[in-house]
């Protein structure tokens, strides 16, 4: 595709939603405040959480489990709905709504499960609860120079959600997604017993099946994941590149998979924002000893100062200014899209950028998801689904270029985030896999054990909205998953997805999955992973059916 014309559109009729919308940032002077007051108490409740020693952590570790196995043995299967968490529905990070609790279940309290249970230094591993957070877990390992090999951007995703979902970062070129970092995963399965999971042990297909399962197979109590040493700072090179999405495609892969194979040139850290169909700004970073960024000319940018400008629009300087260089703190540029939620912020906030603003009001940034969620309303979630975009998509690496061109025929959606992620060859075909093959014929970032994928996010109200233009979000979204099944792509769950049974089993295999699910005895307990990911209301009898059908093919 290299015909770059967009649909001609007629005008929209602006209707009273589109007001509500346009307004919102009323409500954020409410919801900051009460945002400030739950980040800060989380906070102490955190401190006070690592004070206690290691052995006691552990201790109140296992007691919890043992409630968790106890409140499972209580559940009568014919008469108590599928089991699932607790966790209210707008606490979820994400766009999609949970409408699967609506139905009939059975809930398990996971709340408790929050605790970094211990940092191994000799074995580079830690172990935590699932509801501990990026933001949490970093703030403890990065001052002892350690970190996870992948570390998601925004403060409060959990590693739960990372686990039984999908995680990437700048890194993911080099260590793969954030499943592909796991050690060892502790699990409570349906009958109520306890198992680790590791690659090598007897549990082994299970612990290959957990990862975008959504907890679908069984409930998990504690993971161990890879650390790696880290340094107090990240060199980051901005580099502008001007052309057409093509040309920055190849920009794309050049920054991170350099042509001639040198491991030298490959930086620890990749980025890439494409601001405009013929605009982006390519990042890559590298870690930096504190000795190395003060040294003298060299320039030291603490973003993470709620006075500074947002992340993306610092990056987007280097248009204009032409390539530099800068020294970040390792954690701030960590978590450098949490402030402006990457760039959904400026829709929300339209004057959340500006420098008064983040004078007078930035220390309070960002507003809590669950509270934004909560204030939304039907009306609003609903036009949300239909005239804003929040989708990543996952594809070989030699597609981005096809990609690009038919997001910008679709939906006009600027800026475009690129990361790329190596997705291994494993010993068991999962839920996602690299094309059939791909080793027989290796294309740039590709080695004989992974493939080189990318993460082309895309998130803000498409190009037609913005101009108030008519536009079919429902029917947008469907022509993008079916683009993505036709060229080996995927499309992470958190997302509002369109797809039907089929189409989903299409995208997904669901091999390791259902061979898990009876092995496991998850089917008649858990909810299946389509039906629990699914756009709408799902109803009690729609849910049991879908089981019964399952089981039936068992």
């Amino acid at each position: 595709m290299s015909n770059l014309q967009v649909p001609v559109r007629p005008k929209r009729k602006k209707i009273w939603v589109d007001y509500l919308v346009q307004f919102r940032w009323i409500i954020i002077f409410v919801v900051l405040p009460i945002s400030c007051i739950i980040y800060f108490s989380i906070y102490l409740s955190e401190l006070r959480a690592e004070k206690k020693p290691n052995k006691l952590r552990q201790k109140e570790h296992e007691k919890n489990v043992r409630k968790v196995v106890k409140r499972l043995k209580q559940r009568n299967p014919s008469k108590d709905g599928l089991v699932c968490t607790a966790r209210k529905p707008y606490i979820v990070v994400g766009m999609r709504h949970v409408d699967y609790k609506r139905a009939r279940h059975f809930e398990v309290d996971l709340s408790a499960f929050n605790n970094i249970l211990e940092i191994d230094r000799e074995r580079m591993v830690v172990k935590v609860e699932p509801l501990v957070t990026m933001g949490q877990l970093s703030r403890i390992t990065v001052p002892m120079n350690l970190a996870l090999p992948v570390v998601s951007e925004l403060n409060d995703l959990t590693i739960g959600g990372l686990i039984n979902g999908y995680g990437i970062e700048g890194s993911s070129h080099i260590y793969g997604l954030f499943s592909d970092t796991l050690v060892s995963l502790e699990v409570v399965l349906a009958d109520g017993r306890v198992v680790k999971a590791t690659k090598d042990n007897e549990y082994s297909d299970f612990f290959y099946a957990i990862p975008w399962s959504q907890g679908t197979l069984g409930l998990l109590v504690s993971a161990e994941i890879k650390l790696i040493p880290i340094k107090e700072y990240m060199r980051l090179t901005y580099k502008p590149v001007r052309g057409n999405l093509r040309k920055m495609a190849q920009a794309f892969a050049d920054s991170f998979a350099p042509r001639d194979g040198d491991p030298k040139k490959i930086p620890d850290f990749v980025e890439s924002l494409i601001f405009t169909p013929t605009e982006g700004v390519f990042m890559t970073g590298r870690y930096a000893s504190k000795e190395e960024a003060e040294k003298n000319g060299n320039v030291i940018n603490s973003i993470g100062w709620w006075f500074k400008p947002w992340f993306y629009q610092h990056a987007e300087t280097a248009l204009k200014k032409g390539e530099f260089v800068e020294y970040l703190p390792t954690r701030e540029y960590y978590h450098r899209h949490t402030r402006s939620l990457f760039w959904e912020m400026k829709l929300i906030l339209p004057f959340g950028d500006q420098w008064w603003f983040r004078w007078l009001m930035g220390w309070m940034m960002p507003p809590k998801i669950s509270l934004l969620k909560i204030t939304q309303g039907e009306v609003i979630r609903k036009y949300y689904h239909d005239m804003h975009v929040i989708q990543d998509m996952l594809l070989p690496m030699h597609k981005v270029a096809d990609a690009l061109e038919f997001l910008h025929h679709e939906m006009e959606v600027y800026p475009i985030w690129l990361c790329p992620h190596r997705l291994f060859k494993l010993p068991v075909k999962t839920m996602v896999y690299p094309e059939p093959g791909f080793e027989l014929n290796l294309k740039q970032g590709d080695t004989s054990y992974a493939q080189m994928f990318a993460d082309v996010g895309v998130y803000y109200a498409p190009g037609p909205v913005l101009r108030g233009e008519e536009f079919d979000g429902a029917e947008a979204v469907h022509r993008l998953e079916e683009w993505l099944i036709q060229n080996h792509g995927f499309q992470p769950q958190y997302s509002v997805s369109e797809l039907t049974e089929r189409n989903f089993w299409r995208m997904f295999d669901r091999s390791l999955y259902e061979q898990c699910r009876k092995k496991y005895k998850a089917v008649g307990t858990f909810m299946d992973v389509y039906y629990k990911s699914k756009k709408g209301k799902k109803t009690e009898r729609e849910v049991l059916e879908a089981e019964a059908a399952i089981t039936e093919i068992a």
